[in-house]
């Protein structure tokens, strides 16, 4: 009977886990790499809403310690979350809406979950409180590498790359066997 508990204990948390990674296509997500604090991006969605405007959402995993501590003293201080709920940090989420041109963008919301999924803070803007504020879009930022994906169009890196990829393959060298005289 234990070894049965057990077993459905393990397995409910297999499904906490992976519930969080499997609420979106996985066809759409992209890694995004580091950005220059180290720390890792993914695309999880992007494309037109119901109304054709574009937009994106990506996802900041906390793989720089420094950064994680900055963030967590500023939820307990802004925010006043308890130290334990705020140490459970594990990643923060980020909605972005475009211009129909896509040279601009605006945070739709910012929420910071912890490793299973739970939420522990969250903003939403657009509302009197916290208005959705546009502005430039810079270059290699996340919001820049999701507007290509939102507008339907391939990042300039992963073109760049591809053609970087195909000019440096070296073509397969011809054996010529020796004969005997």
């Amino acid at each position: 009977m234990k070894k049965f508990v057990v077993c459905a204990l393990l397995l409910g948390l297999l499904v906490a886990f992976a519930s969080p990674v499997l609420a979106w296509d996985a066809a759409k997500q992209k890694a995004l790499g580091q950005d220059k604090n180290q720390m890792t991006w993914y695309l999880l969605d992007y494309g037109k809403d119901s109304n054709g405007v574009p937009y994106a959402i990506s996802r900041k995993y906390y793989t720089n310690a420094t950064v994680k501590n900055e963030t967590i003293e500023l939820l307990m201080s802004k925010f006043a979350i308890s130290p334990e709920v705020a140490g459970s940090l594990y990643f923060t989420e980020y909605g972005y809406e475009y211009t129909p041109d896509g040279k601009q963008f605006a945070l739709t919301y910012l929420r910071h979950y912890d490793m299973l999924g739970h939420e522990i803070h969250g903003t939403e803007y657009g509302t009197d409180e916290n208005p959705k504020t546009f502005a430039g879009i810079p270059a290699g930022s996340t919001p820049a590498k999701g507007v290509a994906y939102a507008l339907g169009k391939a990042p300039a890196a992963t073109t760049q790359k591809a053609a970087s990829q195909k000019s440096s393959t070296v073509p397969a060298k011809r054996v010529v066997r020796a004969t005997k005289k």
